[in-house]
């Protein structure tokens, strides 16, 4: 939440007089269409930015990495147990994604992007998965099958579109259309 301080010294900060600052909540009340387009978001990911609280420097530390949904529409990843996000996920689950949806002309600050707040964890038994991430990422092929290469879920916890100018929603994972 935005400190209703700043906001109050920024209306009056040309007025000489204090008078109260009447600000609306820039997020909108969540609808079928928000709904729709945070899961064309998820559909068509192919890749995304990463971000691991890292214990090291207590900072956030941001990767970009191919991602994907699973057949229940969950965000999937194929990480390497050697990279530092792999790593800080091993000790602290909690991560977030920022997924954008690729738009071809313009501006891409205007182009629809979701965040999501996410718990990770390894998936033991990746089944069909492997078949579908080739199809999604056939270069892929070359590491794959490496053995510090594990497939991670990447559950929603909550998120957040921003769909243009004057457009955030707040989406939960059954918005996302994810039990």
């Amino acid at each position: 939440m935005l400190n209703g301080k700043f906001f109050t010294r920024l209306a009056n900060r040309d007025s000489g007089r204090q008078r109260p600052a009447v600000m609306k909540d820039p997020v909108r009340s969540t609808t079928d269409e928000a709904r729709d387009q945070g899961r064309q978001i998820l559909a068509a990911m192919r890749h995304a930015v990463l971000a691991v609280n890292d214990p090291m420097t207590g900072h956030p530390h941001l990767s970009k990495i191919a991602c994907q949904i699973d057949g229940a529409g969950v965000p999937v990843a194929l990480l390497s147990g050697l990279a530092v996000h792999s790593r800080v996920l091993a000790g602290d689950p909690r991560a977030a994604l920022l997924v954008e949806a690729q738009g071809g002309r313009g501006d891409p600050m205007t182009w629809p992007r979701l965040s999501l707040q996410v718990t990770a964890s390894v998936i033991a038994d990746p089944g069909g998965l492997r078949d579908r991430w080739l199809a999604a990422h056939p270069k892929a092929a070359v590491f794959i099958d490496l053995p510090d290469f594990r497939f991670w879920r990447l559950l929603p916890q909550a998120g957040f579109l921003n769909a243009g100018f004057g457009a955030a929603f707040r989406l939960s994972p059954a918005d996302l259309g994810i039990a």
